[in-house]
């Protein structure tokens, strides 16, 4: 039997991170809920955070057979990532550590610049995950990025500019420190699809690392390790079901620009306050 994968977000971005599950588990089955009522998590309390995260991980495992969970959600993963390890009984990844591993492989200098939304650089959690591993970090708020994303303004001479705008306050920073930074860390799940633009944007040789392929990619051999393998042979179809807790019409919408492909149905849940 394929596995299933529970994937939450608190929005759309986490379906960056279900496509690039997609790409490397095709045969899974996979059951995504974006907790679209109560977004964003970012302007809530850590308490409130672990509630909603919780309430969510429960209803993939309970309710959807989730036998594995990824948390693509920075915010939930950098403040609620216990509660939900707490909450169910499977297994569970969150996109920070994925991130600050991959920062660490690619660096050569030890000097990261991390970008995110404000709740997650306030969480500080990138830096120190990126810290335990020994790395340099800078963080920074980019909260202009997930308007444009959602605007589709993905190829944009404004979002460009913004994004020149940032990496050189950034750069600043990194100059003022003594830092030579190599590495730049997308930490939010709505920056793969600007992936592109940051790619013309940072000097030349420096690496980008998207938290979604990386939190991906460790979830691949998470469910490796404890599922078998397909039989040889064995083309069964990717199953993906979609739930959203409000206006299921404009994640169907915007949905399918995160994902790469059509949403299909989504299915109205209650999660409760």
């Amino acid at each position: 039997m394929p596995p299933t994968i529970g994937v939450f977000d608190s929005g759309f971005g986490g379906l960056t991170v279900l496509r690039a599950l997609i790409d490397r588990l095709p045969q899974a089955r996979f059951a995504f809920l974006g907790d679209t009522a109560r977004l964003p998590y970012g302007s809530k309390s850590r308490r409130t955070i672990a509630r909603y995260a919780a309430q969510s991980a429960q209803f993939l495992v309970r309710e959807q057979g989730a036998e594995f969970l990824v948390i693509a959600c920075n915010t939930a993963s950098a403040l609620a990532l216990d509660a939900i390890q707490d909450a169910v009984p499977v297994p569970v990844l969150g996109v920070i550590q994925p991130g600050a591993e991959a920062a660490r492989a690619a660096s050569q200098t030890g000097d990261v610049l991390v970008i995110a939304t404000e709740a997650t650089v306030h969480s500080h959690a990138y830096l120190a995950a990126c810290q335990a591993l020994g790395l340099r970090a800078i963080e920074k708020a980019c909260p202009l990025l997930v308007p444009l994303v959602e605007e589709g303004w993905t190829n944009h001479p404004v979002t460009a500019e913004v994004i020149e705008i940032y990496l050189n306050e950034l750069r600043s920073e990194a100059a003022q420190r003594g830092f030579n930074p190599d590495t730049l860390v997308l930490g939010c799940t709505h920056y793969p699809l600007l992936r592109s633009l940051f790619q013309q944007a940072v000097r030349p040789g420096a690496r980008v690392i998207d938290s979604a392929e990386s939190a991906a990619q460790a979830a691949v051999k998470l469910v490796n390790g404890r599922t078998a393998a397909p039989p040889a042979g064995s083309s069964a179809e990717t199953q993906v079901h979609c739930f959203a807790t409000d206006s299921v019409e404009k994640f169907e919408r915007l949905g399918s620009r995160f994902l790469g492909r059509p949403t299909g149905n989504v299915e109205l849940v209650d999660l409760g306050g």
